[in-house]
């Protein structure tokens, strides 16, 4: 399984290298083979080595260049990253980024041989709307992507849910990975307000490949523990 942690604009670089240190400690003592991902905020991303992959929650289409506010591959290269996360619904609702922008930079960072962590996910209107609107809206989502790209992680991200408490039931995130999993043959990921007391609930569920925790995650033991749950799961 795949257990993603997404620190966003959270911990600074100091407890950024806390957060690895203790986190990598608990992962050995508790010996996971599963693949363990870390967004930390752009200014906290740092150079790693361990059983933990950190990634880039953002960065520009481009090498470098007159781009204010953003950082580009070669910043993502002086630390070794090699991981990134694109349209996240925090980026798309409240950043407003297009479609077309986020293909831009997927196809710019797929060029370049990055694991990609891409987000999909639906407003709760749109959900609302029927499970037909739903679908029609999140495989807009896919439109322009490479969804046989071989480095390619899908996150299936109902918007509502995150940081809100709420999700889904078992049977709505069960029949929506099904529907997604005919996009797609990579990886599928759940997110949307997952935490240690619904992990064990949510990652038995078929088609959930793995989970991509925001909130839930800033604390380094609460994110092993969910880790360690991926593990108990896998193993049985």
């Amino acid at each position: 399984m795949i257990i993603a942690a997404n620190l966003k604009t959270n911990l600074t670089r100091a407890e950024t290298l806390e957060y690895l240190k203790s986190l990598e400690s608990c992962l050995s003592k508790s010996s996971i083979t599963q693949e363990v991902l870390v967004f930390p905020a752009t200014s906290s991303i740092v150079a790693h080595n361990g059983k933990i992959i950190v990634g880039a929650q953002n960065a520009h289409g481009a090498i470098k260049g007159a781009f204010t506010g953003e950082i580009g591959s070669m910043h993502l290269d002086e630390f070794g990253i090699k991981t990134i996360l694109i349209g996240h619904s925090e980026r798309r609702h409240v950043l407003g980024e297009s479609q077309e922008e986020l293909v831009k930079k997927f196809d710019f960072y797929k060029n370049l041989g990055f694991k990609i962590v891409y987000c999909v996910g639906e407003p709760l209107e749109v959900r609302e709307s029927g499970f037909d609107n739903m679908m029609e809206y999140i495989s807009k989502q896919y439109e322009g992507i490479d969804t046989n790209y071989e480095n390619l992680i899908i996150a299936y991200e109902p918007v509502w849910a995150i940081g809100t408490g709420l999700t889904p039931t078992n049977e709505d995130i069960a029949s929506l990975h099904k529907e997604l999993k005919k996009k797609s043959a990579s990886a599928l990921l759940y997110g949307g307000s997952v935490k240690v007391s619904n992990a064990k609930e949510v990652l038995s569920i078929d088609a959930v490949d793995g989970i991509l925790v925001g909130g839930a995650a800033l604390n380094a033991q609460d994110f092993c523990e969910m880790c360690k749950i991926a593990q108990e799961i896998e193993k049985n």
